[in-house]
């Protein structure tokens, strides 16, 4: 029995063991989409496979759809799309899965299992949409499996509220975890969260969708699994206090993105959280909280959208990954730059 487990440990630990493939001749792209508090996240490798990850929601004449549409065609230049990820079943991730299935080919449809809110209220809805949609295009995926994208990982990381088990070489304890205070367990959607660590090169980027705190500490306590990484999707949106202070100060980014909304997510706590980061250059941000002072705001250039939903442009963020390390985020509103170096 310990035989199987010391193998089974080497073999994940092997996804996270450097160096990784450097990437091709070339860029890779991420970009963040607006979609109104909710949250879409496209990759798209050097080679030109591409992973997006949740749809935003359903309705308002196919907004969520559309955005992304133009971002994957126009701005990405695709024909379709190799990979959705759903990071779990709420109506504001998996929502607009069918519309957007309607607007371009989706060639798999990647998840955790089945819904545990698929019987009740809206979360029915959500789920029988989705497998109407994903039929057999879908696959559920565990902890420390990967997605081979020519030249880069993406590494599931946590899955239906389990986490990959392997720690990464020269990991030491960490020191933050004993101020670890648990939240109230989490029994819904958002503890089931797929969450991801994708690598290239030297370069890492870490997505969590809404993985709640408890389970944020399974990666963080009591060695930090994820290490140190380039750049960070804020968890959950930033809403209220979910950010892990133990997770995301020992990966320790030097780049953050929050994927919110002008009234959801950017919690003054979790904002405070993020800018308290180790060694962290900039906090980026689809909109601005329009509750929040300046103090709990990224930088207005840094800020794709300035006003309420009704207006909203819909601008994106994009970040741009040279083969040489160097990457550049750019906001589309007001087309300003910042190129930073990796670790």
């Amino acid at each position: 029995m310990r035989t199987r487990l010391t193998l089974a440990i080497a073999l994940v630990a092997l996804l996270f063991a450097r160096p990784w493939a450097a990437p091709a001749a070339g860029t890779l792209d991420i970009y963040w989409i607006d979609v109104e508090g909710g949250a879409s996240t496209l990759i798209v490798t050097a080679q030109g496979v591409s992973v997006l990850m949740d749809a935003g929601w359903a309705g308002f004449d196919d907004r969520d759809a559309r955005r992304i549409e133009q971002v994957v065609r126009k701005e990405a230049g695709l024909r379709r799309l190799d990979y959705l990820l759903v990071s779990h079943f709420h109506g504001d991730h998996a929502g607009g899965v069918a519309a957007l299935a309607k607007k371009i080919d989706i060639g798999a449809f990647i998840d955790h299992g089945d819904s545990v809110e698929k019987d009740a209220g809206a979360g029915r809805q959500v789920w029988e949409d989705y497998l109407a949609t994903a039929g057999t295009r879908r696959r559920t995926v565990k902890p420390g499996e990967r997605l081979a994208l020519k030249g880069a990982e993406l590494i599931i990381v946590a899955s239906d509220g389990r986490v990959a088990a392997a720690v990464p070489e020269g990991a030491a304890p960490n020191a933050l975890c004993a101020s670890f205070k648990p939240q109230d367990e989490d029994r819904g959607e958002n503890g089931r969260s797929l969450g991801y660590l994708f690598r290239a090169g030297n370069f890492d980027f870490l997505n969590l969708g809404d993985l709640s705190w408890n389970f944020q500490r399974e990666l963080a306590c009591p060695v930090n699994l994820v290490g140190t990484i380039d750049l960070l999707q804020v968890p959950h949106h930033g809403v209220r206090d979910d950010v892990l202070p133990q997770l995301v100060w020992a990966a320790a980014p030097l780049v953050a993105v929050m994927n919110n909304g002008p009234a959801k997510g950017a919690g003054p706590a979790a904002v405070e959280t993020v800018l308290k980061s180790p060694g962290l250059a900039d906090l980026w941000s689809l909109h601005r909280a329009v509750g929040n002072d300046a103090a709990h705001n990224a930088p207005e250039r840094l800020t794709a959208n300035l006003g309420e939903s009704g207006d909203c442009p819909g601008a994106w963020l994009h970040a741009r990954v040279a083969a040489d390390g160097s990457y550049t985020l750019t906001n589309s509103r007001n087309k300003y730059s910042k190129t930073y170096r990796v670790k």
